[in-house]
């Protein structure tokens, strides 16, 4: 069965309930509805109100169709091949929209964009931003009128795109500008290298780096000289001892 289904379906399930002896079944596949909301049309206690629109007049069903279904309670109800071949219609993608109360953040972000990403064409800013081009080259040239008091800021921390909407502008860019200079036969500038050795930037090798002296580990003591140490300890308490005793 093809997906399509009739124009205003609830109108045409109420057309199609009122004329027809077709099972609830039927309508309901047809018409792409529930099989209780049928029997709630019914019933008159859905789609109150609503005018039912014949689909054989609107072209969409034919009365042989009908008939056939109405004979068959296991067959389908089939729309008619249309007349017409409308095209598919190609909506252009507009300008963002941007709220009310972020208007006026709209500048600043385009003034984080120049000076970040300047490689981001003006069609890209206004993508990602919704503003316009003579407002962009305003701000480029720091003719705009409120151009003293603009602050660069961050479009997604503001909330005017996404970063994931802002990192595929700036990998188009990256891919076009890598283009052009492949076309220009401009080679690749040298990426950034990382840190060097300590060995090249003072000249020092690692055998001339002063290690920390380690301590000497501890001597294991006899079990002589154990005994003569706690001999010692125990002389010099009774000494002391002594030394008390006669000053008393």
């Amino acid at each position: 069965m093809s997906d399509r289904k009739p124009l205003m379906p609830k109108a045409t399930a109420v057309w199609l309930v009122e004329n027809t002896s077709l099972s609830f079944d039927q309508i309901a596949l047809f018409c792409g509805m529930h099989l209780l909301e049928v029997k709630g049309i019914a019933d008159g206690d859905v789609a109150a109100g609503i005018k039912g629109m014949d689909p054989i007049t609107s072209g969409q069903l034919t009365r042989e169709e009908i008939k056939r279904c109405e004979e068959n309670d296991g067959a389908n109800l089939r729309l008619a091949a249309s007349k017409v071949e409308v095209p598919p219609v190609k909506t252009k993608k507009g300008p963002k929209y941007t709220p009310l109360s972020r208007r006026h953040d709209r500048p600043n972000a385009v003034l984080w964009l120049l000076r970040n990403h300047p490689e981001l064409k003006d069609t890209q800013l206004m993508r990602l931003v919704g503003t316009t081009k003579p407002t962009i080259a305003q701000i480029r040239d720091r003719t705009h009128w409120n151009s003293p008091n603009l602050v660069p800021q961050d479009p997604v921390t503001m909330g005017l795109c996404s970063q994931i909407e802002l990192d595929a502008e700036v990998r188009k860019s990256a891919a076009r500008l890598a283009k052009e200079r492949l076309d220009a036969g401009i080679p690749e500038p040298e990426r950034a290298g990382t840190l060097l050795p300590t060995a090249e930037t003072t000249g020092v090798s690692a055998a001339q780096i002063i290690q920390p002296k380690e301590k000497p580990a501890p001597k294991a003591e006899t079990e002589a000289e154990e005994q003569a140490r706690v001999f010692a300890k125990l002389k010099e308490l009774s000494g002391g001892d002594k030394d008390k005793d006669a000053d008393a």
